[in-house]
């Protein structure tokens, strides 16, 4: 009998997302580059499964039932142009190849034009959880043909983590929206973690708080407004006893250098291009580019000593002023994200449903958390919400944290710990809500070194100056 579905390449990733799907009543076939991998998956979990492994390519696509369904989980780049030229000849129209790693949404666009000739349904497929996600459930966004999408839509129902809202996958949108969306995910991801390491910065060197005592605080969050799996995790990272030894946490002797796979990066890149500003996850990017300089900065604390000093008192009005400051920034940071997703959507042509994106992010993926029920529930009272600090919601919840959010910042800047993405989320916020900023000095700059023409509040038309003409010389183009 031929297997409902196949799945190339058995790294961690790929290996639990197999056995999920085999776990969940679909009998799958198995193909890696190196046979010891899949000898090594038939021999261990999958021994006695329904699973069939195949030692090549033509033997892996015979295995499979019509219309073929392939996932394929490989690293991002040449090793997925690989696998495609492998797999083209072998494939056949109606035949469906999903991509479920971190590929770039414009290699998803150029891979679904190269096989559309074919008949080949192409799928660029965000999936997030990590390794355990892959193996009991993570958040899975998948984008491309919307009437393909049916073949694929039983299995990712009951392999995705499930919700109070239902199965955490849903059909992202056309294209690349699933790669897109996937990105995008990864870059309110940054935004997050750097926040909660700005949080701990604020409590261990600002506060002067032990690691026990952040643990707790932490754990105490994860019970009210800002539970999340982000929260959770550190409550439990931050006081983890160091398992080479010694008593000490083990985040003591982790070097204070943050590595990156290029999302954030890549969120950044089409923010600019499409003209959004996302300056906390800009924030954190750059965080991470700052911290890989760590001999630079060893030489630079000591040539600007002292260190941060601790404040001796107010320490628990302080933690909680600290704590809705960090609410108010993770906000703004989801704010900046479903903006660049709107904006994406209707640019590219995606249909991207934002309400569904926050409903199917409540499981199984990184940025899961209690408020996105909240962002749910804002884009239901409006499909059109320009921007999530703009519903009734948010908005009282901003403007309630505003007054401890500016004391939080004041805080760091006092002391000396810097605030990269907290400090830009204040300043997102109170940019977005000026009715009047300083751009038209900017826009009189421009003018007068570039001739690059203005608008006026009290009269239509496009219009230059003679800034250096002495007398106020204004030429209307119309």
């Amino acid at each position: 009998m031929a297997q409902q579905i196949g799945l190339i390449g058995l790294a961690v990733m790929g290996e639990n997302l197999a056995r999920n799907i085999e776990r969940n009543g679909f009998p799958i076939a198995v193909y890696n580059r190196s046979w010891e991998k899949t000898e090594a998956l038939l021999a261990g979990h999958a021994k006695g499964k329904n699973f069939v492994g195949a030692k090549t390519p033509a033997e892996f696509v015979a295995a499979l039932e019509r219309p073929r369904r392939i996932i394929t989980m490989v690293k991002a780049g040449g090793p997925v142009d690989a696998v495609i030229d492998e797999l083209k000849p072998l494939l056949e129209s109606g035949d469906i190849l999903v991509d479920g790693g971190n590929s770039h949404f414009t290699d998803t666009d150029r891979r679904v034009a190269a096989l559309d000739p074919s008949g080949i349904k192409f799928f660029g497929m965000g999936v997030s959880g990590g390794e355990e996600g892959a193996l009991w459930g993570p958040s899975i966004m998948p984008g491309g043909d919307e009437a393909t999408y049916r073949h694929l839509e039983p299995i990712l129902t009951k392999i995705s983590a499930k919700a109070d809202s239902g199965p955490c996958v849903t059909y992202v949108g056309k294209k690349s929206a699933g790669h897109f969306v996937k990105m995008v995910h990864n870059g309110i991801e940054y935004g997050d973690m750097q926040l909660i390491a700005e949080t701990y910065d604020l409590l261990r060197y600002g506060l002067g708080l032990g690691s026990a005592e952040i643990a707790d605080v932490f754990a105490d969050w994860n019970a009210g407004d800002l539970q999340s799996f982000l929260i959770e995790i550190t409550a439990k990272i931050v006081n983890f006893k160091d398992d080479k030894g010694g008593r000490k946490p083990l985040v003591d002797a982790i070097v204070d250098a943050a590595g990156q796979k290029g999302t954030g990066k890549w969120t950044t890149q089409a923010a600019l291009d499409l003209g959004v500003a996302i300056p906390t996850i800009t924030a954190a990017v750059d965080a991470r580019i700052m911290s890989s300089l760590r001999a630079t900065r060893l030489v630079a604390a000591k040539t600007f000593p002292p260190a941060p000093k601790a404040i001796k008192t107010g320490k628990k009005a302080a933690i909680d002023q600290i704590r809705q400051a960090l609410y108010a920034s993770k906000i703004c940071s989801y704010a900046q994200g479903f903006v660049l997703l709107a904006e994406a959507s209707k640019s590219f042509g995606y249909g991207v449903k934002l309400g569904e994106m926050a409903r199917i992010w409540k499981g199984g993926c990184i940025i899961r958390a209690v408020f996105l029920d909240r962002i749910r529930q804002a884009f239901d009272r409006d499909p059109k919400l320009a921007n999530l600090l703009l519903d009734k919601d948010f908005a009282k919840a901003m403007k309630t944290r505003a007054e401890a959010w500016r004391k939080t910042v004041q805080l760091g800047v006092k002391i000396g710990i810097a605030l990269p993405a907290m400090s830009a989320s204040l300043a997102y916020f109170d940019g977005f809500r000026r009715a009047r900023t300083p751009a038209n000095i900017i826009q009189g700059q421009r003018d007068f070194f570039g001739a690059h023409t203005y608008e006026r509040l009290d009269r239509k038309g496009i219009f230059h100056t003679e800034w250096s003409g002495g007398e106020d010389e204004q030429r209307s183009r119309r």
